[in-house]
């Protein structure tokens, strides 16, 4: 705490989606949030301008500091009176998973440790392959499918283990696709729709009639605070899955895109799996975006469970409400 008694958290990655969002919740929450980014005016200046962000914007009162995740030092500086570092970043674009991933995740680990503080993870769905489907659960097995899966594994085995030897506990909330406000690395602001154009089509990348498990940003967010507010009752090493808004065929966000707006009979296009394998001969980018294919061909969901029965229930907005409010956060018309 600081000397006003406030809880201090340090967010790496609050310039992107799930990063900023729980850097606004715990702000909401009476948290003093830390933010580190290579740019911190760049930083606040994303979630509007500059002097405004600081006054009215979500990250308002946020204290943004300079310095780079795959830096040891920097995190260390940056977390010094942390309860809780929320580690949210990711390589831009899927780009260099195997080269950055696994050591900004022991940077934080070093620096959780020294200064006695709760990492914070946000969980995907790459960990596991078809023997887990289709709910997954905290104690599911892990065998990925692809090499990310079997980088986001090693991750948290890593976590686990210095949980485990009580140097750092750790708090894994797990969702299923993101979307929201934010663009990032998100299938619905990189497939669904494109910010600030037109919608002249959907693009959708799941096969016809298979179910698809969705996690609102702010609501991941508000969620990962609720958490983190009673970390003192949680096991050193916590896992919870968030189940968000469940597409049982992928129809309900088709219909909540062309209602909101404003063209009900919007054109549906299948995603172009065969094309896009081919770019990724080229490019790192399609190429991730190609392997995770098989995350559209299954039904996976998420049981909420265990979630539910502690804070007592999962944030939700509406998908209506929700794809709305995207959609003018992302000036698609």
């Amino acid at each position: 705490m600081d000397e006003a008694g406030q809880r201090r958290v340090l967010v790496l990655g609050a310039t992107g989606g799930i990063g900023g969002e729980t850097a606004a919740a715990l702000l909401r929450h009476g948290w003093q949030v830390v933010a580190m980014a290579r740019d911190p005016g760049a930083g606040a200046q994303r979630q509007g301008a500059l002097a405004e962000a600081q006054r009215t914007g979500p990250l308002a009162g946020a204290e943004w500091v300079a310095g780079d995740a795959m830096q040891a030092g920097d995190v260390r500086r940056a977390a010094e009176g942390a309860e809780a570092i929320v580690h949210a970043v990711n390589p831009p674009g899927y780009r260099n998973w195997g080269k950055l991933v696994l050591p900004m995740i022991d940077n934080t680990i070093a620096a959780a440790k020294a200064v006695g503080a709760r990492i914070v993870l946000r969980g995907t769905a790459y960990n596991y392959g078809h023997d887990a489907f289709p709910v997954l659960k905290e104690d599911s097995p892990q065998h990925p499918a692809t090499e990310k899966g079997r980088i986001r594994v090693e991750l948290e085995r890593r976590l686990e283990a210095a949980s485990r030897e009580g140097a750092a506990a750790t708090l894994i909330v797990r969702f299923g696709d993101f979307f929201g406000p934010a663009p990032g690395n998100n299938w619905f602001s990189q497939g669904l729709v494109t910010p600030r154009k037109r919608l002249a089509a959907v693009t959708y990348p799941g096969a016809k009639g298979v179910g698809h498990a969705r996690a609102y940003l702010p609501d991941a967010g508000e969620a990962i605070a609720r958490l983190l507010d009673r970390a003192g009752e949680l096991e050193p090493f916590a896992r919870f899955h968030f189940a968000g808004d469940w597409d049982a065929d992928g129809t309900a966000v088709v219909r909540e895109l062309a209602e909101g707006v404003g063209r009900p009979d919007i054109r549906v296009k299948g995603m172009p799996w065969a094309l896009l394998g081919l770019a990724g001969l080229f490019g790192e980018t399609p190429w991730e975006l190609y392997t995770m294919r098989y995350l559209w061909r299954a039904p996976v969901r998420l049981d909420n469970s265990k979630l539910v029965a502690s804070p007592g229930e999962e944030p939700h907005t509406p998908l209506g409400e929700a794809v709305r409010q995207t959609l003018a956060a992302l000036k698609v018309s």
